[in-house]
Parts: C-alpha cells; structure tokens; sequence
C-alpha cells in the first residue's frame, strides 16, 4: 500500500479572519503574487487528474486543505471537488479528507459535508476566550471566540472527526495549567500545539523563545501523564511524536526526524512547493497544470531546498537525542533551541525515563 498527501490551498492566501501572528500572511509578502484568487474548476481537475494518472493502483490518497482560510472558497469548491474524485477514483483507492479551517463559516451545510465525506477537520482555537479574542481577531479586529466555538459544538453535534490547533505564543506559554484544563473541561482530546515563528525578516512579539517552549512542556508533562496513568489518553502532537521516535519508529509531524520531504503544497494558481512553510517563488517547483507528479518530484529546485544546510545548536554534536533528533523541521527549530541552549535536550534530558516507559509500554501493548 502506498500513501499520498497533498495540501491545497482553494482561496490562496484569503482569508476572513486578521489573526496578529498568521505565519502565510508574511510567507506571501515575500511572493511577487500574494494572492491566487479562488482556485478555478479547470485547475482542481488538473490536480485531482494528477494525482490519479500517477498512482494508478493500491494507495491511500489524503487531499488537504488549508489558507488561508479554505472555507472562503466555498462550499460549492468542496462539494466539485469530491465529485469529481469519486469519478476518477478506482475500486483500489483509498481516499481521505482534512480541512484546517478558523471555524468562523462553519453551519450545517459545512457540517453535514464533513460528516457525509469523512473529513478530518481541524479547527483552529486558540485555547481559553481571553487569550483567543487576543490574538485570532476579525477584520474590525473583534475577538473570534464566541463565533468558533459555536462552530466547534455544531462540528461535536454532527459528531464530524475533530481536531484542535493552537498556536503557542510566547504570552500562551505562560499559562500551560489553564490551557490543559480548558482542554479538560470542554472535552478537547486531541490537541495539535503549533510554536508561533518569527516573521522571515523581523521578530515577533509573539513568537516563542526556546526558554519558553522549555517551561510550557516542563509544566504541560507533568498534568498530561497523570492523566495517562489514570488511563486517559489526551494526544498532543509534540509528546505524540517524542514517544513515537523513542519507539524507534517514523513520527507522524514533517521534520521531526530532522530532515525534510516534499509535501504538495498547492497553490490556488496550481503552483506546488515542498513546503507550506516556503510557498515563496524561489521555492516553486511546477505547476500542476503543465507538469506531472514525476516532473516535480525531478525538479532542480526541489533538490536544492532537500539538500538546503539548516542551522544547528553548538550542542548537537555532543547530544545523546541527535539519533531521534537532528536539529528538527529547519524553519520550526528556531523555537526549539538558540547557539548555546536547546529546550528540546532539556525536556528530553528531564523526562527521559517517563518517555521510554510510555513507549515501552505501547510497544508492549
């Protein structure tokens, strides 16, 4: 069996929402287009042809969805969308959904689609109403919080497979214990914790510092394994992926392992890059309208961004983690670790015996 994932982005860098830290907003500043418009319907054909004239047997496909904000494309570009699918998949194609949506637009409508069609939909919620409506504001710069989570109580009624991300910011990293009991108390299991980055040119009063990343886990840990004792699993995506690379197996988030692969990011133009994190013109490797899947996985500029020198800490060398390590997804680890202090040693240095135990203990059961 194989498997296929691809991240298209309908509506471009549109977006209903002016979140302070949004990360795709100063990827596009740095593009000649900011904006691609929404996707045209002879464009997501071409995609959606590609991606079947090359996998012409056994797999699993994931088409995702992402901004942006993709539900600004509209419901109708979904409904197309899957349409279209359905009639070029075969009997031997596996296919699944994922969306990564702000929630502001959800309704019945949008409910009843995920529902319908599997889709794994992340909604992005930026823990409790206070720190929330802080950072995740309209276009007249009012708090979001009430609005989503409304959207995320319809999206739990038509019981559609929900996960949650926050963007951990410097401000956020303070609050670790009121964080997880929001979680708690609203019932949220699955939760991807995302570091805030500083921009490409300038620093962010909300990007996290290694320091901080440190003291939020320090403080997160120990409340979530408490709760695994009791045997409930809450699933954070950072201690996810530490517990499986101590199992010795491939973790589920890109770069974990240290190193990069290509992702399919697709712009609403057709424009594929490796990385949603590097969706800037000198990074583009084709376009799916004039090449297929072969003539971007053979690109020059593909090739140079996997073979790109990523900066490492002066305490790498040494670092008994480098094997499960290596230095992280090159543009997150700037949150991980500065010249002289990696907050990801520190963690795992501290909580070494409690990670082998968890993962011995799924490799057991």
């Amino acid at each position: 069996m194989k498997y296929f994932n691809i991240l298209i982005k309908p509506a471009s860098s549109k977006c209903n929402l002016h979140c302070k830290y949004c990360f795709y907003y100063d990827v596009v500043s740095h593009r000649n287009i900011k904006d691609y418009g929404i996707m045209s319907d002879d464009t997501m054909k071409k995609i959606i042809d590609r991606v079947f004239d090359y996998f012409d047997e056994e797999t699993t496909i994931t088409f995702s969805f992402q901004g942006g904000e993709p539900t600004v494309a509209g419901i109708s570009y979904f409904e197309k969308f899957i349409e279209y699918v359905n009639s070029r998949r075969k009997e031997y194609h596996i296919i699944n959904y994922a969306i990564q949506t702000n929630g502001y637009l959800i309704d019945k409508k949008w409910a009843k689609l995920f529902k319908d069609n599997n889709f794994l939909v992340g909604v992005s919620l930026d823990g409790f109403k206070e720190n929330h409506d802080s950072v995740r504001v309209d276009n007249n710069l009012k708090g979001t919080f009430d609005r989503v989570f409304k959207s995320l109580e319809l999206l739990k009624k038509y019981k559609v497979d929900l996960n949650i991300l926050t963007v951990l910011t410097n401000q956020l990293s303070k609050k670790a214990e009121e964080l997880f009991e929001f979680y708690l108390k609203n019932d949220l299991k699955v939760i991807q914790l995302i570091p805030c980055l500083e921009d490409f040119d300038s620093e962010s009063q909300y990007s996290l510092k290694p320091e901080n990343f440190y003291k939020f886990y320090d403080k997160l840990f120990p409340l979530w394994f408490e709760k695994l004792k009791k045997g409930e699993y809450i699933s954070f995506n950072y201690f996810d992926n530490l517990i499986t690379l101590f199992m010795g197996k491939m973790p589920f988030q890109c770069g974990s392992l240290g190193f990069c692969a290509m992702q399919f990011v697709t712009e609403a133009s057709g424009n594929v890059y490796p990385c949603d994190f590097y969706c800037l013109d000198q990074y583009c490797v084709g376009n799916f309208e004039k090449d297929s899947i072969t003539d971007l996985l053979k690109s020059d500029r593909l090739k140079m961004f996997l073979k790109e020198e990523k900066r490492m800490c002066s305490l790498c060398k040494s670092c008994k983690f480098k094997g499960i390590c290596n230095g992280q997804c090159k543009r997150m680890n700037q949150a991980y670790f500065n010249e002289d202090y990696c907050a990801l040693y520190k963690f795992m240095s501290k909580y070494e015996e409690e990670l082998a135990y968890i993962a011995q203990f799924y490799q057991n059961n």
